[in-house]
């Protein structure tokens, strides 16, 4: 084992003496050394990320009733919408970072809905009431939303159940906030003080 600590895939290709080593360690377990040197040099690298625009947002044509609708059908809590600035390059980190992650996708696709709206789009969409607007007005009249990026969560009814200016700074974060809101704690408490006491608990395991 104190061998294997010594090896470094960084490193260039170290010369071993196999005979030397054979007698030291024995013939098996040189055997099984090789394997698993050659398996790591050859093994393809893993990745848990994906286009976040094609498995983490729903494609919608942004008509939030019908796609309150569509989440209740499918028994999920509400929707999930990114008010997002092309220019905006939170937003961008944000997609590339967190978003594209496999486990991000999972935990929001269960629970929500998922919408991507432009806060300068000139795009029609749908409010909760049926009121037709393009996105842009529905943003900065509507929600006020001038810095972004700006995360909020509606229940199925179209109220708001959570809202959340900036970026997340991890995928520990984001998926805290998603748990804030689908835990329901969102009804008695504030996030910083949620994810406080949840990071508290997972330090002492």
């Amino acid at each position: 084992m104190k061998f294997l600590a010594r090896l470094s895939l960084n490193r260039p290709p170290t010369k071993i003496n196999i005979t030397k080593l054979t007698s030291l360690v024995g013939a098996s377990s040189v055997a099984i050394l090789f394997l698993f040197v050659t398996s790591v040099a050859t093994a393809e690298p893993t990745t848990q990320t994906r286009d976040p625009y094609e498995y983490f947002f729903n494609q919608s044509f942004n008509h939030l009733q019908e796609e309150a609708e569509t989440a209740r059908e499918e028994g999920k809590m509400g929707l999930f919408v990114m008010f997002n600035d092309p220019d905006c390059p939170w937003c961008q980190k944000m997609k590339a970072t967190i978003m594209n992650q496999v486990p991000v996708q999972e935990f929001y696709r269960k629970h929500f809905r998922i919408i991507h709206l432009d806060t300068r789009g000139d795009t029609m969409m749908s409010n909760f009431d049926g009121t037709e607007l393009v996105e842009k007005d529905y943003a900065l009249k509507n929600h006020r939303v001038r810095a972004t990026p700006v995360l909020m969560f509606f229940d199925l009814d179209g109220n708001i159940m959570m809202r959340y200016t900036g970026a997340t700074r991890s995928v520990e974060e984001f998926l805290l906030l998603g748990e804030f809101v689908t835990s329901g704690a969102y009804k008695s408490t504030k996030f910083t003080r949620f994810k406080r006491e949840r990071m508290a608990k997972l330090n002492k395991k």
